[in-house]
């Protein structure tokens, strides 16, 4: 039986630390617990994450929450030189992506799915949708430009960095990005 248990549903952000325990080649326990009253929020679900968000993982007693930060400490543990960088300035460059991804593209990315893709269409909001298209292009376009000559974020190797980025825009693929060629490529 693994130390390493992942809590969470493949359908929220849980899907990162699945990714990256995938990536790995984990031995992992998965608990698929749900959002919610009677999952995410029931008294034993909040005594390991008091947050009540998914995921979090229990790695041998040692208790994770945020999906970022889950993939990042997983890559490390078990991939460093490999999947998690081992030079300071390409863990630098790691940790700069990840947090680019949250404060640049994540709420657009979102605003963007639920009123393009995910919300029954009547509940959708063509103006909120257009606004998040707004928001994502410049962002969009610095991360096409950064792929531009190259296959990964970090070089020709796939790392955590890509990893962490293309879970945080992946309800894009459905999104028009004939304007980000670089981008699209990466991401399909």
């Amino acid at each position: 039986m693994s130390d390493l248990r992942i809590y969470g549903i493949a359908r929220t952000r849980a899907f990162r630390a699945l990714w990256i325990a995938k990536e790995l080649g984990l031995d992992y326990n998965h608990l698929p617990i749900e959002i919610g009253d009677a999952g995410a929020r029931t008294p034993e679900y909040l005594a390991i994450n008091p947050n009540g968000r998914l995921p979090v993982i229990v790695d041998d007693g040692f208790v994770l929450f945020e999906s970022l930060a889950i993939t990042l400490y997983l890559a490390k543990k078990h991939a460093l030189g490999k999947l998690y960088p081992a030079t300071l300035e390409a863990e630098a460059k790691t940790w700069q992506w990840t947090m680019w991804a949250l404060t640049e593209v994540d709420r657009g990315v979102n605003i963007w799915s639920l009123h393009a893709v995910r919300l029954p269409e009547t509940e959708r909001d063509a103006a909120k949708r257009d606004e998040a298209l707004k928001v994502l292009a410049r962002p969009f376009q610095v991360l096409d430009a950064s792929l531009a000559g190259q296959d990964y974020l970090l070089g020709d190797e796939f790392t955590v960095a890509d990893l962490n980025v293309a879970a945080v825009i992946s309800r894009v693929v459905d999104m028009d990005l004939t304007a980000v060629p670089n981008l699209k490529a990466w991401l399909m």
